[in-house]
């Protein structure tokens, strides 16, 4: 009777005993396909720009020609540099609504100074300047003023520098610009072959190229940039740690500032002229190429390279469109499913990255 109750049993414990390393197989398998999934969601941006080209180029004779290349290299310009300011604010777990107003701001004080002094100094410092200030206000709003969210003092300098604007231009474009920037927004650089004399390669992108790298630097091989994403990261151990979170909230505001400064530059060179609209919406492409590119909403995860990616999707999408001759009220809608992808992919990267800390946690001896 004994050994017939040992012979029952044993089969039973071979059926629900698993075989060994079989877990750590398992395990193992697991952890390589989070990986690779997570490699994957980590070139969603590149991998989306991959594909609207590549489409593009099959559905558009031209897309691909140095001539259109220059144009979309030129149009996403100041997206380009809009966008890089945005994505310093983000990464703090802050937003700038006001960069398109600043823009308008800047573009009008400098074709203005331009006008009443015709000194091309005194216009391009001018701009930059009225830029700076504008991002400056929104830094000591927030931080010094207490306010709950920077939502709040960026909303409310959207409206007073556009309303600024209006007035100083009495809601009239001001024509004229300095021939350096006029050259810096509209140039193109003749020594590059492939366009003939006047040449494909427009100036613009130069600074986009400017601009990138020195933020590039900044982040990574400064320590202002490693606070920037701790800040945004987890800002009560950015405290407990030492770290001047005031400073560096106000700071990336300034920053901000200044690049919106830079593409009001850009604007008043490719129109010859400072507009008191020349900015509007342009805060939208600037969060949207930001979040397109990666970027999140919760801080301390986004980079120089992915938010140009975004800005060139949005620019490569609006130039396929307008060579495909489609309404341009669909850019819009384009623009918006491309936003909701887009977060749709960061939520995935999210969950995926919560179940590759877990399975960490969990095979730790």
């Amino acid at each position: 009777m004994t050994e017939h109750g040992h012979e029952a049993l044993a089969p039973a414990n071979e059926v629900h005993s698993p075989a060994p390393g079989t877990s750590v197989r398992t395990s193992h398998s697991r952890y390589r396909s989070l990986t690779l999934a997570l490699a994957v969601l980590g070139i969603g941006p590149v991998a989306i720009l991959a594909l609207l080209v590549a489409v593009l180029s099959v559905l558009s004779d031209v897309f691909l020609s140095l001539e259109n290349i220059g144009n979309v290299l030129k149009q996403s310009a100041v997206i380009c540099v809009l966008a890089l300011g945005q994505l310093l604010v983000v990464l703090t777990r802050g937003i700038d609504l006001s960069v398109g107003s600043n823009l308008s701001l800047s573009a009008v004080v400098g074709a203005l100074v331009w006008r009443d002094h015709g000194s091309a100094t005194l216009a391009v410092v001018a701009t930059l300047i009225t830029g700076t200030s504008i991002g400056l206000m929104n830094g000591l709003l927030y931080v010094k003023g207490r306010l709950p969210h920077p939502f709040i003092p960026t909303l409310a300098m959207l409206a007073a520098a556009s309303g600024l604007a209006l007035y100083l231009s009495h809601s009239e474009t001001i024509q004229g610009a300095p021939p350096i920037v006029n050259e810096i927004g509209a140039g193109r650089i003749a020594s590059i072959p492939g366009g003939g004399d006047v040449g494909w390669f427009p100036t613009a992108a130069v600074v986009v190229i400017v601009v990138a790298l020195l933020l590039t630097l900044a982040t990574r091989g400064l320590i202002w940039g490693r606070w920037i994403y701790a800040v945004g990261g987890n800002p009560e151990a950015a405290v407990r740690n030492g770290i001047p979170v005031p400073s560096v909230l106000i700071s990336v505001y300034v920053v901000c500032g200044l690049l919106a400064g830079v593409a009001a530059l850009l604007t008043m060179g490719k129109g010859d002229a400072g507009s008191p609209t020349s900015g509007a919406l342009a805060e939208l492409d600037a969060i949207a190429a930001v979040i397109i590119g990666g970027a999140s909403f919760l801080g301390g995860r986004g980079t120089v390279l992915n938010a140009l990616t975004g800005a060139f999707i949005i620019a490569v999408l609006r130039n396929g469109l307008n060579l495909l001759g489609i309404d341009p009220n669909w850019q819009y809608m384009a623009t918006g499913v491309v936003i909701v992808v887009a977060v749709e992919l960061d939520v995935m990267r999210g969950y995926l990255e919560r179940r590759f800390r877990s399975l960490q946690a969990v095979s730790a001896p």
